[in-house]
């Protein structure tokens, strides 16, 4: 079977689309799904199948959050095996290791285009530092994220597709949560905090 990470985009963050990670829990294993697991309170899973994949897989997951839990909001899926090659190819190594809560990177609905990145590039007044590479951006913020004018919806306009951000550190315990599925992680929640961004 292969294993699979999903993020939902923009839930418990300020107040906005509350949803309890239990439910989630519950409901992929509902569908099916095995080894359900989740990550902080920001929407991060972690689970097993074989029935479907990439954006059937989404479309499918979106469709029954909508009719089960009345939540509306995009989930964006990667295989663990797809999520190994992000990791592998980080851009930015040295910020990873000296400042990882100011690497964030953006995973997208869907691959940007060329223009698409040039307006993003045109558009940052500040210290950021974009990579995009296929349907996802590796983004550094120097100087921190609270304060930063590169936002969430400014990358997304900018880019042309829907996403949501992890930071280099929550990428890294995904990774770690994805390579367990014998480790006695299943049900349970992992970690107390949230990311800054969603």
């Amino acid at each position: 079977m292969l294993v699979h990470i999903a993020l939902l985009r923009a839930v418990n963050v300020g107040g906005r689309k509350p949803v309890l990670m239990a439910g989630l829990r519950d409901l992929l294993s509902e569908l099916g799904f095995v080894d359900a697991r989740s990550l902080l309170q920001t929407g991060n899973l972690v689970f097993s199948s074989d029935a479907r994949t990439g954006v059937d897989l989404e479309d499918f997951l979106e469709a029954e959050a909508a009719k089960r839990l009345d939540l509306h909001t995009d989930f964006l899926v990667r295989t663990a095996e797809e999520w190994k090659r992000i990791v592998a190819n980080n851009p930015f190594p040295d910020q990873a290791k000296q400042h990882a809560a100011h690497l964030v990177v953006v995973f997208l609905k869907r691959a940007p285009s060329a223009r698409n990145v040039k307006e993003l590039q045109a558009a940052i007044t500040g210290p950021e530092i974009v990579s995009v590479e296929s349907n996802h951006a590796y983004i550094v913020y120097p100087a921190g994220i609270g304060r930063s004018r590169l936002t969430n919806a400014l990358v997304e306009r900018k880019l042309g597709a829907r996403g949501t951000a992890r930071n280099w550190n929550t990428v890294l315990k995904l990774d770690a949560l994805a390579g367990k599925r014998d480790g006695g992680e299943t049900g349970r929640r992992i970690g107390g905090s949230a990311c800054r961004r969603s």
